[in-house]
């Protein structure tokens, strides 16, 4: 999957010529994806608490899974069914919002590092430091100049990160224009869903294009080597879900963590136990 959907270092993107309803490598069908996804769920775990327990004795890797994408394109759900296949103690989920008057002081990337994984653990970014040059350059926040510098800053900031022992998994969810509106009209069609809608969401999609060409840019200045954006068709939820569950799946193999060797005498201690009253 990684090399499905990984998006080239360095080249142009165009977004219209990705199929938002594709399923690149994906299971046959719905049904047939969902099940493969729960069945990532015993693997998953097992990595993640081979992860955690490395930690213990001092390995410093972790893994930094950022999730993009536009209104409804399916950051939350992805939280909600992907990491709900580990165990949550070994989770760190930040979903960023507008910043605050607090993180308005500061430069832009402080407040992302403050929500980073500690060793051992997984963290999950709904939405992130990408904000920062995805509605800024929609809305005219910051000038050119600054706009800019922070493609760069933000190139530096996750090549430190991989060098510190952060595996970064970088997830565009392309959604169609046409889906967000069904999805939009959905949580207005039900009671339950009218917390999700605002009518911001609305005055959004009249940017629809700005928006297009702001990941556009992103994507193709901010997928390097080392910290490669994942382009994941989004109009399918159950692929979304597996295609995600898989990328996961792949990086936390290729790290292989190991539980630690016993420090102490475990015979010794067997035997102290099994001798005790």
């Amino acid at each position: 999957m990684s090399d499905l959907l990984r998006v080239p270092p360095g080249e142009p993107v165009d977004l219209s010529s990705y199929d938002t309803r594709a399923t690149p490598g994906g299971p046959g069908g719905k049904a047939a994806g969902r099940e493969a996804t729960a069945r990532l769920g015993a693997p998953l775990a097992d990595l993640q608490e081979r992860l955690y327990a490395a930690s213990t004795a001092g390995d410093r890797r972790r893994v930094l899974l950022v999730l993009q994408g536009m209104d409804t394109s399916g950051k939350g759900g992805t939280v909600k069914h992907v990491i709900g296949l580990f165990n949550p103690s070994g989770c760190r989920i930040k979903a960023f919002k507008s910043p605050t008057r607090e993180e308005l002081s500061h430069p832009f990337l402080w407040r992302v590092r403050q929500a980073l994984p500690l060793a051992g653990e997984i963290g999950i970014f709904d939405r992130s430091h990408y904000e920062d040059v995805l509605i800024a350059r929609v809305r005219g926040l910051v000038s050119p100049a600054v706009l800019g510098r922070r493609y760069g800053a933000i190139n530096r900031f996750e090549q430190s990160l991989a060098d510190d022992g952060v595996t970064v998994v970088k997830c565009f969810l392309h959604l169609g224009y046409e889906e967000q509106r069904s999805r939009l009209l959905e949580r207005l069609d039900r009671p339950d869903k009218h917390w999700k809608f605002s009518p911001v969401d609305i005055a959004e999609r009249a940017v629809w294009p700005a928006y297009q060409e702001a990941y556009e840019i992103a994507l193709a200045r901010c997928s390097t080597p080392r910290t490669p954006w994942y382009l994941v068709p989004a109009d399918r939820k159950w692929y979304r879900n597996w295609a995600i569950s898989t990328l996961l799946l792949e990086h936390l193999t290729a790290l292989d963590p190991q539980y630690p060797k016993a420090t102490f005498d475990v015979a010794a201690n067997r035997e102290q136990l099994l001798a005790a009253p």
